[in-house]
């Protein structure tokens, strides 16, 4: 793929992100992708994505998804990310990188890498202010506006 060809995919995964559309999620994904990632206990088609989209907007309607830097080499792109949402008044956010595989130009494999214990100790009702400052994360702080 050229490096246009790469850049093109990154604004269009970008505005996915943005939007939330479910659609344009579709439309990035080869017929045969699969996505990978430790937040479903299997591994999820492409035909799949808007379902996983919808279930995501309706379990997190403040959910805010922003590219922190990408890189590529042939048809492999890995985009670092932060996500953040507010969960009882508090900010809450973690950061992770994805190893995308591309095929015509379309995601057929996704590897989500991210580290999921906060989402486990949030999950359990741990107390995820100590985990943060023990984990050198500092304790939740104001959003960040994305302009």
């Amino acid at each position: 793929m050229t490096d246009e060809n790469i850049e093109s995919f990154i604004i269009g995964f970008v505005a996915a992100w943005a939007r939330r559309d479910g659609d344009a999620f579709l439309a990035l994904w080869h017929p045969e992708g699969r996505l990978y990632t430790p937040l479903v206990a299997r591994p999820v088609l492409g035909a799949e994505l808007k379902l996983l989209v919808e279930t995501q907007i309706s379990a997190a309607p403040d959910f805010v998804w922003q590219l922190i830097g990408w890189t590529s080499r042939a048809d492999v792109v890995v985009v670092e990310w932060q996500t953040s949402r507010f969960i009882a008044g508090k900010r809450f956010d973690w950061r992770g990188v994805d190893k995308i595989t591309l095929r015509d130009g379309k995601i057929i494999e996704e590897r989500v890498y991210t580290d999921t214990a906060l989402l486990r100790a949030l999950r359990n009702g741990s107390d995820i202010d100590s985990i943060r400052e023990a984990a050198g994360l500092g304790v939740a702080h104001e959003p960040i506006t994305v302009i």
